[in-house]
C-alpha cells in the first residue's frame, strides 16, 4: 500500500486523464512517464476507462496508476482487478471511505468545504483534493484552509493549468496539483506526439526544486506548442489521436 501524500509530494503534478479508446492507453503512458509523470489518474468519465486503466497497467507497470471520478464502492473493487493502486473522488463519502480502507486502497476524496473536510478526516483521511479548485475559491480558499487545519495536505484539481499551477504549488499546504494541460484534445486528435511529450516535461518542471526545462531543438526553430485555455470548473478530456493498431505516428 502506498503513502499517497508522499508520492504526490514526489511527483507534484498529477496528468488527469479521460481516454475513449483503449489503444490510447500504452503511448500516452510510455509519453507521461518519460517526463517524469508517472503517477496517473484514470478517470471514470468514459466506457473505455477500466479498459484504459488496465492497458496502462500492462503496458507501464512502473506507474502508479489510479481511478478516479469513483461515485460508488462498486467501483474501487472494479479498478483494483484492473491494476489502479490509489483512488481519487469528486467527493466525500463514508460508503467510499471504508470501501477503500478494507481494500487497502489509498483514497484521495474531494473536499469543497471545511465541513466536508472535517467529516474526512474523521475517517482518518488528511490528504485530500480540492475540487473544484478554481470555482471554489482556489490559492485563497486554501490559504484560509490552513490556519485551522494545519496537519491536512491537498491536491487541488478544477480549472489548473500550466500558467496557474505554481501559485499553487507554493502554498505550503499543497503537496500536488491535477490537471489534464499536458495531453490536450487537440493535440491528440493532430497525433502531434513531439508537442504533448513536450508539454508534460514542461509539466513535470514545475515540481519544486526541479532544474529548469530546457528548449527542445523542434521548439525553439518552429512555433511553440498552442496554449489551452481551462474553466473554473475542470480541464479538457483528452481526445482520439492514434493509428489503428495504437502505435504512435
Amino acid at each position: 500500500m502506498i503513502e499517497l501524500r508522499q508520492q504526490l509530494q514526489e511527483v507534484a503534478v498529477v496528468p488527469v486523464l479521460a481516454l475513449e479508446r483503449p489503444q490510447e492507453a500504452a503511448p500516452l503512458a510510455e509519453i507521461l512517464c518519460e517526463a517524469g509523470l508517472s503517477m496517473i489518474e484514470i478517470t471514470l468519465r468514459t466506457e473505455s476507462a477500466l479498459a484504459v486503466l488496465e492497458a496502462m497497467a500492462t503496458a507501464q507497470p512502473q506507474a502508479l496508476l489510479g481511478v478516479g471520478t469513483v461515485k460508488t464502492a462498486a467501483q474501487l473493487r472494479q479498478a483494483v482487478d484492473r491494476g489502479a493502486r490509489f483512488a481519487v473522488s469528486p467527493g466525500f463519502l463514508p460508503a467510499i471511505a471504508e470501501a477503500a480502507a478494507a481494500l487497502k486502497l489509498p483514497l484521495l476524496p474531494g473536499v469543497a468545504s471545511a465541513t466536508e473536510l472535517m467529516a474526512a478526516q474523521a475517517h482518518g483521511l488528511d490528504t485530500l483534493k480540492l475540487f473544484p479548485a478554481q470555482a471554489i475559491g482556489g490559492v485563497p480558499l486554501l490559504k484560509a484552509f490552513h490556519a485551522p487545519f494545519p496537519e491536512v495536505a491537498f491536491c487541488p484539481t478544477g480549472g489548473i493549468g500550466p500558467d496557474n499551477a505554481p501559485a499553487y504549488l507554493e502554498l505550503p499546504n499543497v503537496v500536488a496539483v491535477g490537471g489534464s494541460w499536458m495531453v490536450p484534445r487537440d493535440l491528440l486528435m493532430a497525433r502531434d506526439w513531439s508537442a504533448i511529450a513536450h508539454m508534460a516535461r514542461r509539466a513535470a518542471a514545475l515540481r519544486p526544486g526541479s532544474p529548469p526545462q530546457p528548449q527542445t531543438k523542434q521548439h525553439d526553430d518552429q512555433t511553440p506548442p498552442p496554449s489551452h485555455h481551462f474553466s473554473a470548473a475542470g480541464e479538457e478530456d483528452p481526445g482520439a489521436g492514434l493509428d489503428e493498431t495504437g502505435r504512435l505516428s
